[in-house]
């Protein structure tokens, strides 16, 4: 079969093969708490495998990059959850989980956009990345505002502030 069996209405989701994924590195900080809401201040080592050395040529030239991780301390319990109050605030709404930036979601990968301090070797120092000590790294990327930004997006209004 296949990695990746896109279906069609007459073949459900379930003929859908896992997609095989290998960290590439690992978070070191010192939370050990991932639900933890101030991040910040947080300064974070991104340190990958040693064979990824040459992937990293020129990266020290971005001042910012977006890091791909997959959250592997959310319990299979709130990974099926369909809707959460947005920052656990119970006076909005419950929104739908993939209208959230929550870590609740079936496939519990995050994606965050953070500060490059500096690179060396194979290790990666940022800051405010929200994710805990020892949480697996997917894949990192530079972050390119012409590409990655977009100034005339719009939220719902219970996004805005």
């Amino acid at each position: 079969m296949p990695l990746f069996h896109r279906g069609d209405k007459n073949e459900p989701f379930a003929a859908l093969a896992p997609i095989p994924v290998t960290p590439i590195g690992w978070v070191r900080n010192d939370v050990t708490n991932p639900d933890r809401h101030e991040w910040s201040r947080i300064r974070s080592r991104i340190i990958l495998r040693e064979e990824l050395l040459p992937a990293l040529a020129g990266l020290e030239g971005f001042t910012h990059i977006i890091i791909v991780t997959w959250l592997d301390r959310v319990p299979e319990d709130l990974r099926m959850r369909m809707a959460v109050h947005p920052a656990g605030d119970r006076s909005i709404p419950a929104q739908g989980v993939l209208a959230l930036r929550t870590h609740h979601r079936p496939n519990p990968i995050g994606v965050s956009v953070v500060p490059l301090e500096r690179v060396e070797g194979v290790t990666l120092y940022v800051r405010g990345l929200d994710a805990a000590n020892r949480t697996p790294v997917l894949d990192l990327k530079p972050y390119l505002p012409h590409y990655d930004s977009v100034p005339e997006a719009r939220l719902p209004g219970w996004a805005e502030g």
